[in-house]
């Protein structure tokens, strides 16, 4: 799963990886701990007023409301969409058919299971440029007032750096298929070989302090790595 991430890339930097404006839309300050319930930054088409076809970023609430929610308060709603069953399950198909987006990250933390504790790994690119995690979104529409925009990553089988810690990852789409995944009229075919577990080989983990399972803490801190003792020896996961 994914139910933690950051973005703390300089928003030129994103805006250079991305190919788009961000300045209107992204706050200027790094996160190091972005958490469910919280706006994201997302490169999407037809969810701004860039135009329907013009693909831009914008910002949208982490947890998806379905279409068809009488309340959109009601309830926990759905952080992640597993990549098996999401053209087929109620709640993310007519999203995964026509509103797809790219959620802007750096990197993501997934806890593993240590005694009786859970201990939490970071998880990011070699390269450390900023990415993309696959996503869907929904616009819900009350009787009255502004509509609520939504979005739910999507997750796939861990690749060989993330498995040892977590058995799920968030899907991260390639430089070369962000084009095709937030693109109108994709085939099936064409989204589906894009749920896939990134290159293992361009990815690197290490164990984190838990100051990050709190929400409310955030900055530098929450990525600085623990020492191979404080972690039990688990750095060998680091590739």
């Amino acid at each position: 799963m994914c139910g933690r991430f950051t973005r703390s890339s300089p928003p030129q930097a994103i805006a250079e990886e991305f190919g788009v404006r961000i300045e209107t839309v992204a706050p200027a300050e790094p996160r190091f701990n972005v958490c469910p319930s919280e706006q994201v930054l997302v490169v999407a088409r037809g969810a701004t007023s860039a135009g329907v076809g013009t693909p831009a970023a914008g910002v949208m609430r982490w947890g998806l409301v379905p279409w068809f929610a009488r309340d959109p308060k009601g309830g926990p709603r759905a952080i992640n969409a597993r990549a098996e069953t999401i053209a087929t399950n109620r709640t993310f198909r007519d999203a995964f058919a026509r509103r797809r987006c790219l959620v802007v990250a750096d990197g993501f933390y997934e806890w593993r299971r240590d005694g009786r504790g859970r201990q939490p790994w970071f998880i990011r690119l070699r390269s450390r440029r900023p990415f993309g995690f696959a996503g869907v979104w929904e616009r819900w529409r009350a009787a009255e007032g502004a509509p609520l925009i939504t979005c739910a990553i999507v997750t796939c089988e861990a690749n060989g750096v993330v498995a040892p810690i977590h058995d799920r990852m968030p899907v991260i789409v390639p430089l070369e298929a962000r084009a095709t995944w937030i693109a109108r009229g994709a085939s099936p075919a064409d989204l589906g070989a894009l749920l896939r577990p990134y290159p293992e080989d361009a990815m690197e983990a290490y164990p984190v302090s838990k100051l990050v399972n709190a929400a409310r803490t955030d900055g530098p801190g929450c990525i600085r790595p623990l020492s191979p003792s404080a972690a039990g020896g688990a750095m060998q996961v680091r590739r």
